[in-house]
């Protein structure tokens, strides 16, 4: 990207340096999450970041992400290219020192940079130290440069290969994830894609091009209409009440703020906070300000108009039933609360969001009458909704009084009162649910039998939600309530386990009680409590019983054997208490997977198309996906 005659000197002076590399080969998981697939990907959003950060500093306009088919991945940008010179300090290259030292880089210099995403990632380092290989190719200053790395130590001196436009820079790095340390070197087409989508969506004009050489796939992701259009792009299957989003965006001193607003009829609430492109999947500081802020200006505008009676108040839940809000800041100094910048905690931004939002949305009310109007009746009907609801909150509070009648009558509860030893099978149907109390550890396992199918909450108000017998039971043996009276500390199980058979009813309900644990409980799988148990398709009947999972798994134990002896089960209901055991609920021996959120947004859109009213886009997701899916129909 061609440098302006005013851009900010970014040298070699720049370059600060808060520690060493040691240890992240040996302790990765602290700096990456993990070495698995989340891992693997973390390491080019961190490369990701980096090109961001020039772009949110007005000096990258393009960024190139492509997963090559010999293995590797490369990120390229136009940015102003990685100093070259030689450190003050440590004499080598600023180049070598970005690469060789952890949390060495021009975000840590207050002149470079004036907002990052990355202020507690670990940037290039951290993917070089990583890397098998690593490649990277530096256009600045009239120059081309390249230098090469293996496990975070240099293999060659940085060098001048070439000659570009004295306007031309921009870094170029490519990398090998190593097998010494990833337990998968695939990267996933789709993983990057969710994540570069939202990058463009909250960096209006950001052009990020993904090409996928193996699979013959690109895209581009680009957003004029930023936050905006990120609004209109979530709510894509469902039915909103008014076209245009409410939309403002307000700059003081050194921060700024972009919300977008629309309301749907839906019964969910979604808002989404990001804090320099990084999305804070717990809130913070900057959705409380929103939060505050809404029911403030709403309240207000009521009482203004005369809708509601003396003294009556509209509650946060009413005002945010069927909202879709995105809010975007970016701040000079963010304070994440840990190192997953989860949750925002500068204490001033709250303030400061519920000033503008208090301002910019009383004007668009006052201004836009039709627009309120449709919203407030919304509002109305959900204030109307939560009062019935909360007759039903009241029944199952009081299930909780007793000791012993709190508990639902179908929970066979363990004898184990400590949640971390503990677990809850939620079992699909009465067969199963017998066999399953028979098979159980009567000690740690708890089984809740479901009669059925649960109700689709995504179509539902809080009302019916809590009025349907199976989900107030399901949140009795749980424990934690809902809503904003979740409480994860009275949690009475470290793992609830959703077994159902492998069949399409049986994935129906699985998918229905997800459908729910996200609407109403998402910290229990934020927090890792939520599981798939994964039980057997087969049992091959050799010297002694060996049970498959798959038809592909069937295949290669098969092979080459005369006549085997295989039984298929169609059922849970099928196997004895012994089979179940040893099979699906034995620790030492089943399989169960963990269920967690790559991405808050795509979820949600997911949900809101497989379990709303949106029917062809339904129709379109299955027909893209049915090739992943086993099941016996």
């Amino acid at each position: 990207m061609a440098e302006s005659a005013d851009q900010k000197k970014y040298s070699a002076e720049n370059i600060r340096v808060l520690e060493g590399l040691e240890g992240v080969r040996k302790r990765p998981a602290m700096y990456i999450g993990g070495t698995d697939k989340q891992g693997l990907h973390h390491l080019v959003y961190e490369l990701l970041d980096n090109s961001v950060d020039e772009a949110l500093a007005g000096y990258c306009s393009i960024i190139k992400v492509i997963i090559h088919k010999d293995g590797s991945c490369s990120v390229e940008d136009d940015g102003r290219g990685i100093p070259t010179e030689i450190h003050p300090i440590y004499k080598v290259p600023a180049v070598e020192v970005a690469l060789t030292k952890l949390h060495a880089g021009g975000k840590f210099d207050k002149d470079s940079y004036k907002v990052s995403g990355g202020l507690h990632g670990v940037g290039v380092s951290c993917v070089n130290a990583l890397a098998e290989k690593l490649f990277i190719r530096i256009k600045r200053d009239g120059k081309i440069y390249e230098q090469e790395y293996s496990r975070g130590l240099p293999q060659t001196k940085l060098k001048v290969v070439g000659k570009c436009g004295e306007k031309e820079s921009g870094t170029f790095v490519k990398f090998f994830p190593d097998p010494q340390i990833f337990s998968t070197l695939v990267f996933d087409y789709k993983i990057l894609e969710t994540r570069f989508r939202e990058v463009a969506f909250l960096n209006a004009g950001l052009k990020i091009l993904l090409e996928d050489e193996i699979r013959g796939k690109s895209e581009e992701f680009h957003a004029e209409g930023g936050v905006m259009e990120f609004v209109r792009w979530i709510n894509k299957s469902k039915e909103v009440l008014h076209p245009k989003p409410i939309y403002f965006k307000k700059e003081i001193d050194n921060m700024s703020l972009e919300i977008g607003i629309q309301y749907t009829t839906s019964y969910q609430e979604n808002i989404f906070g990001f804090v320099n492109t990084i999305n804070t999947i717990e809130g913070g500081t900057h959705v409380s300000g929103l939060k505050t802020a809404l029911t403030r200006v709403i309240n207000d505008y009521v009482k203004k108009k005369n809708l509601l009676k003396n003294g009556d108040t509209l509650m946060g839940d009413d005002v945010r039933e069927g909202i879709t809000a995105i809010i975007s800041i970016k701040i000079p100094d963010p304070q994440f609360e840990g190192q997953t910048k989860s949750k925002l905690g500068n204490s001033e931004v709250k303030g400061y969001v519920d000033s503008a939002v208090t301002l910019s949305l009383s004007e668009f009310l006052e201004e836009n009458p039709s627009v309120a109007k449709v919203i407030l009746q919304k509002i109305l009907d959900s204030a109307k909704a939560r009062l019935a609801a909360k007759k039903a909150k009241d029944l199952v509070r009081r299930k909780n009084l007793f000791s012993l009648g709190g508990l639902p009558g179908k929970l066979a509860d363990c004898s184990s009162k400590k949640s971390e030893d503990s677990e809850l099978y939620l079992v699909e149907g009465e067969s199963a649910g017998g066999s399953a109390k028979n098979a159980r550890s009567k000690e740690t396992q708890a089984i809740l039998g479901l009669k059925g199918k649960i109700l689709n909450v995504e179509k539902a108000n809080i009302s019916r939600v809590l009025s349907s017998e199976e989900i107030t039971n399901m949140i009795t043996a749980i424990g934690t309530g809902v809503g904003e009276e979740f409480d994860l500390s009275k949690l009475r199980y470290k793992r609830v386990i959703i077994m159902t058979d492998a069949d399409v009813d049986g994935e129906h309900i699985k998918t229905l009680l997800l459908t729910f644990f996200f609407r109403f409980m998402p910290n229990l799988i934020e927090n890792g409590h939520i599981y798939i148990a994964m039980p057997p398709l087969f049992r091959i009947r050799k010297k002694k019983d060996h049970y498959v999972y798959s038809e592909d798994e069937l295949k290669k134990e098969t092979a080459g054997i005369e006549n085997p002896n295989i039984t298929r089960f169609k059922g849970l209901g099928e196997m004895s208490s012994e089979q179940l055991w040893d099979t699906t609920m034995n620790p030492k021996t089943r399989k169960i997977k963990k269920v967690f959120i790559e991405d808050a947004v795509e979820a949600d859109q997911v949900f809101s198309m497989l379990m709303g009213d949106d029917v062809q886009g339904r129709k379109d997701f299955i027909a893209e996906n049915a090739h992943e899916a086993a099941l016996d129909i």
